[in-house]
């Protein structure tokens, strides 16, 4: 993938700059070793593929052996990748391959936990385009990796109306005739809302999906009845762990949370030459 090698580029480059001088300093070029990486507590791993190309991307010679897959529950004390190569090349990108294992690490326990909450149900839980800049199409996989689906990857392969698109065009069924009019007829039009007349609107216009954004339990219900599956129900804004079952119970089909990414914590793990 282009982006992932251009952004593992940027990343040595602000890492390494002219060079570690640490590491030139104290290790000969051409002495070999063997690195193992440890998770230092429990997880869901994501990002082995990644972290194995930074490895070759600064010395193609470089042989990674993960012990894992992504997804795959790691426990406390397991080693999930071994290095062999230049030792040179194990130190300099060392840092690097931890940092994008343990955000993306981070991302799928986070959203595992999320996904563990619904048990059967048949609703979709998706995230949101609340990620790091240039981070988003290894985000997305890491949310992929823990269980969860995702929204449109940003403005080009979706249409979702806003609030501020509604008020820019002057109202949601100027803004959807607008859009259907110019959009093949393969394109799903998403249309944002927050009460119930806008529900109404909504349907009138017959958008497909429509977004329940900050409402309540109560008035969430009313909305799925109103529509009453004459357009897919999004519900957004406000979710959490806490409220998650009772949001689930409501018949809505699709639920998305920034927090599955924006709100995950990297995770513990650690490099160690052997």
């Amino acid at each position: 993938m282009h982006s992932l090698k251009h952004l593992i580029q940027i990343a040595l480059e602000e890492d390494i700059g002219s060079g570690d001088i640490t590491t030139d300093y104290t290790v000969d070029p051409e002495i070999k070793g063997k690195g193992i990486i440890v998770a230092k507590e429990s997880l869901i791993i994501a990002g082995l593929e990644v972290a194995k190309d930074v490895f070759t991307f600064i010395d193609p010679e470089v042989i990674c052996r993960p012990f894992f897959k992504d997804g795959d529950l790691v426990k406390n004390g397991d080693t999930v990748m071994e290095i062999e190569g230049k030792l040179r090349v194990l130190l300099i990108g060392e840092r690097t391959a931890l940092n994008f294992m343990q955000r993306l690490s981070g991302i799928a326990t986070n959203v595992r936990s999320y996904v563990e909450l619904f048990g059967n149900k048949k609703i979709r839980l998706v995230d949101t385009r609340k990620t790091i800049p240039g981070w988003r199409v290894l985000e997305k996989y890491a949310v992929r990796v823990g269980g969860a689906y995702n929204h449109r990857i940003g403005l080009y392969d979706g249409v979702l109306i806003k609030d501020n698109h509604i008020v820019a065009c002057g109202g949601i069924s100027k803004a959807i005739e607008r859009i259907r009019d110019k959009v093949s007829h393969l394109v799903k039009i998403e249309v944002e809302v927050s009460d119930l007349p806008s529900v109404k609107e909504a349907l009138a216009a017959k958008a497909d999906i429509i977004m329940l954004d900050n409402m309540d339990v109560h008035h969430i219900k009313e909305a799925v009845a109103l529509i009453n599956k004459k357009a897919i129900v999004e519900v957004s804004g406000g979710v959490t762990k806490e409220n998650l079952n009772f949001l689930s119970d409501t018949g809505v089909d699709i639920i998305s949370i920034g927090a599955l990414t924006h709100s995950a914590r990297s995770m513990d793990l650690s490099m160690r030459i052997i």
